[in-house]
């Protein structure tokens, strides 16, 4: 793809959407999909000069760049460090060859701790790892091998979620032998309690952070809190100023279409029904471990809170007895789809 025409193309398609942002900063800008750390450095210099002449950044904005391990070099890698990137997130997933090979990754391990490396030295102080267990045949002995080897890469976050099937991937196709749920539960409290000694919270449901390195970008996300997309398959949420009406926004998808059809990069544009947004609201807020404010959930949707729903959860005990707090509580978590059940 030539670089020069996308990132034009993505500073036009910021441009469309300027009428969406209603006057609001930047907080957070997550470079995602694909591999864009094969981008050059130029390019990200001119994409990031372009976006803040458009939207004024925040004065501690978040500005985070997906890379893949096997992308790693230390001059690009300080190049981007300049252009003012100020973090990265890292596909990991393993550090082992053979589950490596099974995920169709292809990167190695010596390369993924290569990447950590040399993201240190090119200045990023603020870096996450993502890591999968529950891989299939891997013990717990094994899963905790690999959490160790990325506790020692020295991140500030890890990302440790477990292996899920997604459909129209070669593992829905033809499934593998996952571990037993028991195994399952025995691996992820063995893991939490490696992160927890040393340093990382859980603030969300598989994201852990070393004290104030929270992720600013996915936090927001969470929270059901706006955010622009823009670039080829990109999804939004906005919430209109001057109606509250929360509209969804997608992007054209195939990256040919959307640097040939200026005028038709916006696929979708549509409202969120107000009997879904109860589900929407909680799926997002129930994932962080100390939830949210209560009156966050009438702020972001414009509905009044169930209470009586909220009520009965609590009498179950999946939800923190605090009235002015919407949290789950530990057993909460572990069922948290029988809790969004009450919402649907």
């Amino acid at each position: 793809m030539p670089e020069a025409a996308y990132v034009a193309a993505l500073l036009e398609d910021l441009r469309q959407d300027l009428a969406l942002v209603q006057d609001r900063p930047l907080i957070s800008l997550f470079i995602g999909g694909g591999t864009p750390s094969l981008f050059s450095a130029d390019s990200y210099a001119t994409l990031l000069q372009g976006i803040q002449a458009l939207v004024p950044f925040s004065s501690d904005i978040e500005i985070t760049l997906e890379a893949n391990p096997g992308t790693f070099e230390q001059d690009k890698f300080s190049a981007y460090r300049q252009t003012g990137i100020n973090r990265l997130s890292i596909g990991v997933q393993s550090f082992d060859a053979a589950f490596l090979q099974q995920l169709g990754r292809v990167h190695g391990r010596d390369e993924a701790l290569q990447a950590a490396a040399i993201a240190r030295r090119a200045g990023f102080d603020n870096f996450n790892l993502d890591l999968m267990f529950g891989l299939p045949g891997q013990s717990t002995r094994q899963a905790l091998t690999d959490l160790g080897e990325a506790i020692g890469c020295g991140p500030t976050h890890v990302s440790w979620y477990q292996l899920t099937l997604e459909p129209n991937t070669e593992f829905h196709k033809h499934p593998p032998v996952l571990p037993e749920d028991d195994a399952l539960a025995d691996m992820q409290e063995a893991g939490f309690e490696v992160l927890g000694t040393a340093g990382f919270g859980r603030y969300e449901i598989s994201a852990f952070s070393q004290p104030g390195r929270v992720a600013r970008h996915n936090t927001h996300y969470w929270q059901f809190g706006d955010y622009l997309g823009i670039g080829a398959g990109a999804h939004g949420k906005i919430t209109r100023g001057d109606t509250g009406t929360i509209l969804r926004t997608r992007k054209t998808r195939m990256p040919a279409h959307y640097l040939q059809s200026p005028l038709t990069r916006m696929a979708e544009i549509k409202p969120v029904p107000a009997d879904e947004l109860p589900l929407e609201f909680m799926m997002n807020a129930l994932r962080l471990s100390d939830g949210v404010p209560a009156s966050l959930y009438q702020e972001r949707t414009g509905l009044v809170l169930d209470t009586a729903k909220v009520d009965i959860l609590r009498h179950r005990g999946l939800l923190v007895p605090e009235p002015d707090r919407i949290q789950a509580t530990l057993l909460g978590l572990q069922h948290l789809n029988a809790v969004l059940e009450a919402f649907l």
